[in-house]
């Protein structure tokens, strides 16, 4: 017969809360807290101390259940705190809001200052909230901040300076990794920029890949090739669109093969255009394990913007390079699939195939 000692113990060890505790699972802060007879704490699942033995172990909701069983704060972890997560991500948030009303990128010291953190740290910390380094952050709103301008009335030079660059030498130095293509050439819907494009048929039905001479800038699917390609020429109106030859065929075929087999991956570089909070939520989507999801809240926390759900949604479904930015990875909170733009029923096959491959 179990001792009781070691009746507890089981009990503790078969609860799926348990694992997170061995694990110091950072993930599971907020979710649960547990307590120590022994010691008469309770801690958060990623509370560095010495993992207790089992037996002594209770499971709790909110800190309130914890300290209402007698039990007090751990001052190692202090669970009645924000998560430093949390903190983390409130202070990227602030540190974003301050780079977008910045007219000059602050410098990586300037962002340290203001956070309390060193430099290191702080780079660090920031590129694990939002994907992008504090560099390319700026960059991308700049990006977006040019963009807008270059679809308004007013002239190119107007719209640099608006954007904050000191001296339109030095925004046409990068205006290639900025717009793509030209200022001139953008505001013209792509005009002088070659795009080579190609249709192929998968499992899934019509799928078309084009790229730039930057990398891959569009994967569409759908019912009809004509449709995927008016598809395209509406998104470069402008642009000289080609017809891939044997080359770009191969290309075509990688990511046919990515389909029918996702769990293989794609190594292709890509041409992503989009607003410097879509390339942060694009970048999230790109983390996202291959048979895994993720939440849309789960996304937002993840940059940095928890209030960010519905917007984190819109990115998505903006999202023009199906499979190789995988917004079919997302989920509703319970679980449940969600829409998709190239169909749900399209959604669950990828999923299904990442699942059993």
């Amino acid at each position: 017969m179990k001792t009781k000692v070691e009746a507890l113990a089981a009990v503790t060890q078969g609860d799926p809360r348990w694992p997170s505790v061995v694990a110091r699972d950072a993930g599971a802060d907020g979710r649960f807290f547990y307590s120590v007879k022994t010691t008469g704490v309770y801690c958060r699942p990623s509370c560095g101390a010495r993992t207790p033995r089992p037996e002594n172990v209770g499971f709790h909701a909110t800190t309130a259940e914890a300290e209402q069983a007698g039990f007090r704060a751990c001052k190692r972890c202090k669970p009645g705190q924000p998560s430093l997560a949390s903190r983390h991500a409130d202070q990227v948030a602030e540190l974003c809001r301050f780079i977008q009303g910045a007219e000059q990128p602050p410098s990586l010291e300037e962002l340290s200052e203001r956070a309390g953190l060193s430099p290191h740290h702080l780079h660090r910390v920031f590129k694990a909230v939002t994907g992008l380094t504090p560099k390319a952050y700026a960059a991308a709103h700049r990006a977006e901040r040019i963009r807008t301008g270059l679809t308004r009335r007013g002239s190119v030079t107007e719209a640099i300076y608006d954007a904050g660059f000191n001296s339109s030498g030095r925004f046409y130095e990068t205006s290639s990794q900025v717009l793509g293509m030209t200022p001139t050439n953008f505001r013209a819907g792509g005009a002088n920029t070659e795009i080579r494009f190609a249709v192929a048929e998968c499992t899934l039905g019509p799928i078309l890949v084009a790229a730039s001479d930057r990398g891959v800038c569009a994967i569409l699917m759908g019912e009809d090739p004509d449709a995927l390609a008016k598809d395209l020429q509406d998104r470069f109106p402008q642009a000289t669109l080609v017809g891939g030859d044997t080359e770009f065929e191969q290309l075509v075929a990688k990511v046919v093969g990515f389909v029918e087999a996702p769990r293989v991956g794609l190594d292709l570089p890509l041409d992503v255009r989009g607003t410097a909070f879509q390339q942060r939520v694009w970048q999230a989507l790109r983390e996202i394990p291959a048979g895994t999801t993720a939440s849309y809240t789960d996304i937002a926390e993840r940059i940095g913007s928890p209030k960010s759900v519905r917007a984190v949604a819109q990115a998505c479904g903006a999202n023009a390079i199906a499979v190789a930015i995988p917004c079919h990875r997302v989920v509703r909170n319970d679980g449940a699939l969600s829409g998709y733009r190239w169909g749900v029923e399209r959604k669950r096959a990828l999923l299904d195939r990442e699942a059993s491959r």
